[in-house]
């Protein structure tokens, strides 16, 4: 397996999922840089359909977003969003397992798309990639200097302020999957 150095791509495997025959929606959660894609690529495998925001906004703008003006990127992100969310409900129709590429990274977020994950008889699983700030720092540095839908540029002031505005999930279900 190849990938940005740090990350689960970077020869080590990825942790199952706990029971890939049934019929669930997995949740990436974690702040940007903590392994999420590689993640979500790699259960995308394995039969998940993979919905990815950052492909998303991509798909609407042509280029990164993070060269946006903050407000700008997030009416795109919102816009893509809505999209994505319409198109899980429709993979849940169609009997899919989905995993969704997003950060998740308020409470209130993650406790709406449980609802909807569930009101679907869907099982949810919500993975957190935890990872510290130099971690962040030492794969976003590298990712910054590739150029795709997956490689969104994350300035060092924009990874702080994505730190300190993280809801990290706490007594929600999730399964904490440490990066170094």
């Amino acid at each position: 397996m190849t990938g940005i150095p740090g990350h689960l791509s970077a020869g080590r495997p990825v942790p199952r999922v706990e029971d890939e025959t049934e019929r669930r929606v997995v949740m990436m959660c974690g702040i940007a840089g903590s392994g999420k894609t590689t993640y979500a690529q790699e259960l995308e495998r394995r039969g998940y359909v993979r919905l990815s925001i950052d492909e998303a906004v991509w798909a609407r703008l042509g280029r990164d977003g993070g060269e946006l003006d903050p407000e700008e990127y997030a009416d795109h992100q919102a816009r893509a969003e809505d999209d994505l969310w319409q198109e899980l409900v429709r993979l849940m129709r169609a009997g899919r397992s989905v995993v969704l590429d997003y950060s998740f990274w308020r409470r209130a977020t993650r406790d709406r798309y449980k609802a909807l994950i569930e009101s679907h008889g869907y099982r949810w699983e919500l993975l957190y990639l935890k990872a510290r700030p130099e971690t962040l720092r030492r794969r976003l540095a590298a990712r910054n200097a590739l150029s795709g839908p997956n490689s969104v540029t994350v300035s060092d002031e924009l990874l702080r302020s994505y730190v300190a505005g993280f809801e990290e999930p706490v007594g929600e279900g999730e399964r904490v999957i440490p990066q170094e």
